[in-house]
């Protein structure tokens, strides 16, 4: 899959990075000298931010938008590792190693993205510390989402795998619980490591028992979905 096209990329303006968890105890000068070292870049949504196997030498930061994080075989199957939205980042193991891009990422949405390089953020780390601290602990909650993945695709069968996606991403609104992002069985199905056949047929089923409601890929859990299909 072919890189796409990045738009010019322009200055930054002020407090980019404020509101990101990553950088919350540094003071405004020192944001101030980070944001100029980054590059803002906006992209459009299926844009492919980095390929598996790619040299690795940037770290990212979203700043609007969302990404999906993936795998994929030369057959062109994905199963989705992690999906990042506001205030996340990505390609930090380009900071500790220097081995290819472990995974693919792309946009899901028109997506705005800060960057910035190894050496850059390598002197950040020399003078803060603490975000090398902060910077483990997100690594570790990584470790323990893709242990938890594995540990389904493991045990739990293809119904299992999508029922626990569905509550997941479910959300109250207004009493009822909401997937917000709008998602195609082919999503559903990269996520769960299964055949968009075999989705659609439990989701039919799902339907057919009123346990969810779709309506435009718009997602909406009525009661308590059956432990077994």
């Amino acid at each position: 899959m072919g890189r796409a096209r990045q738009s010019m990329a322009h200055k930054p303006e002020p407090a980019i990075f404020e509101n990101v968890p990553l950088f919350a105890k540094l003071l405004p000068g020192e944001l101030k000298v980070l944001e100029q070292h980054a590059t803002i870049r906006t992209y459009p949504r299926n844009s492919v931010i980095i390929n598996e196997g790619d040299d690795a030498s940037t770290l990212f930061v979203i700043l609007s938008g969302q990404v999906k994080v993936f795998l994929s075989n030369e057959e062109g199957k994905e199963i989705v590792v992690n999906m990042q939205g506001l205030g996340e980042h990505f390609g930090e193991l380009a900071l500790i190693d220097s081995a290819p891009r472990s995974a693919s990422v792309m946009t899901v949405e028109k997506t705005r993205l800060a960057s910035i390089s190894k050496a850059d953020f390598s002197k950040i780390l020399a003078d803060h510390p603490d975000i090398a601290l902060r910077l483990i602990n997100n690594l570790a909650a990584r470790v323990r989402v893709l242990s938890e993945n594995v540990k389904n695709l493991a045990l739990l069968d293809v119904y299992g795998r999508v029922a626990k996606t569905l509550l997941s991403l479910a959300h109250e609104q207004d009493g009822k619980l909401i997937i917000a992002e709008r998602l195609t069985q082919q999503d559903i199905a990269n996520r769960v490591g299964a055949s968009r056949e075999m989705v659609a047929r439990i989701m039919k089923d799902l339907v057919s028992g009123q346990y969810i409601t779709v309506d435009n890929k718009r997602i909406q859990i009525n009661e308590k979905l059956p432990e077994h299909y």
